[in-house]
């Protein structure tokens, strides 16, 4: 049995899970929400040591506001 609960968010973010749900013609808003949670644990697992080979990045002074 399927546990449920209510999230609050706002506006902007409920059109933005609107639009998604229809994009991706998802049936519900979880379903929008374990599709992104996917896919980010996905790109998070892609990334790491893609290019060890690179230094670590460093800012200039010259991109900093302020």
């Amino acid at each position: 049995m399927t546990i449920r609960t209510t999230i609050q968010v706002d506006r902007e973010t409920v059109a933005m899970l609107e639009k998604l749900k229809r994009e991706r013609g998802a049936r519900s808003y979880a379903e929008v929400l374990k599709q992104l949670i996917r896919e980010a644990k996905v790109l998070e697992r892609s990334e790491k040591g893609s290019l060890p080979q690179l230094k670590r990045f460093q800012r200039e002074k010259l991109d900093r506001f302020g």
